[in-house]
């Protein structure tokens, strides 16, 4: 029987499985900068299943950038692929790109209750739009829309890539800071893995301190280690993310809730339920109230992208079969 096939491709990892019967199969984890392409990925995938190119007959791949037309190019690493070159190659019959946020809002879908903590108490409008939102090595939004038949829309955008939030003079002045390094300062600057290294310098450099961590591992060690200067790091980290996800929710109308995943809040989940977020997300003036009431989950679910991509290609392509 053929297998299909889910891929999650970001800037630093490509998680693969195979989906069946609704659920993930074989997850394994590749480095994209271990290989040229995403075809000599997945057949190095396969070749440590044992499975031969032609065993696949339905693949999704979620990837991290703008999906549109034959060629697509990788935002935050140096792939590309060619739909009508990646189906000969492989011999797949059946190739579905889709933005990696649109999976990762699709995979809310299939969450388990301990797979979310809550963070910003509220009951969610069932009809209402949801927001995912999630810092990893770029910063990731995504719209998930419930249908009338029971399937699901995810809404593709690039909604990392808008303005930085200023909401507090201090945030104005930080914005100053990064604005003489980086000209145009975009949420994702920020609000990614690679952003937090670059508030602790605009930090340092703003309070005239001594820099003295050199990556963002270091600046969230040295947070949970009780550093005070990295914990306000982390503390003014998480505030711009309460002010990015609540400037969606006003724009989207999200009453249905939204969602905080990816790679880096999860690394330090109490210092994020004890911050500033759900002080920020409702800090809109005169439509604070708007935001009452709205609840906001922090994710721990392994492979939501990954499972996104497999709701996907079941809607896609009547892979449930499989």
């Amino acid at each position: 029987m053929k297998l299909a096939l889910v891929g999650d491709i970001g800037g630093t990892n490509a998680r693969f499985a195979l989906w069946r019967a609704e659920r993930l199969e074989s997850v394994r984890v590749l480095a994209t900068a271990d290989y040229p392409g995403p075809e000599q990925a997945i057949r190095a995938y396969l070749a440590e299943l044992e499975l031969p190119l032609g065993a696949v007959d339905s693949v999704c791949l979620a990837c991290a950038g703008p999906v549109s037309g034959d060629l697509f190019r990788f935002t935050n690493n140096h792939w590309r692929i060619s739909r009508s070159a990646f189906c000969r190659e492989l011999q797949v019959r059946e190739l579905l790109l889709i933005n990696d946020f649109s999976a990762m809002a699709l995979g809310m879908t299939r969450l388990r209750e301990d797979e979310r903590i809550a963070i910003c108490p509220g009951e969610a409008e069932a009809e209402r739009p949801v927001v995912v939102i999630g810092p990893g090595t770029g910063l990731g939004v995504g719209t998930l829309l419930a249908l009338a038949d029971g399937r699901w829309l995810a809404l593709p955008g690039e909604g990392g890539h808008v303005d930085l939030p200023i909401g507090s003079p201090r945030e104005a002045e930080l914005w100053q800071q990064l604005y003489r390094q980086l000209g145009h300062v975009r949420a994702e600057d920020v609000l990614s893995g690679g952003g937090l290294l670059l508030l602790y310098q605009a930090i340092c450099a703003l309070d005239d301190l001594t820099p003295r961590l050199h990556s963002p591992a270091e600046v969230t060690a040295a947070a949970l280690a009780g550093d005070p200067v990295a914990a306000a790091v982390l503390e003014q980290f998480c505030c711009w993310l309460g002010r990015a996800a609540g400037n969606n929710v006003l724009s989207l109308g999200a009453r249905g809730g939204v969602y905080i995943v990816g790679g880096v809040v999860p690394r330090f989940a109490e210092l994020f339920l004890a911050s500033g977020f759900a002080r920020s997300f409702s800090d809109k003036g005169c439509m604070s109230h708007y935001l009452a009431g709205i609840p906001v989950w922090l994710v721990t679910a392994e492979y939501p992208g990954l499972m996104g991509a497999g709701v996907a290609l079941q809607q896609a392509f009547a892979v449930a079969r499989i």
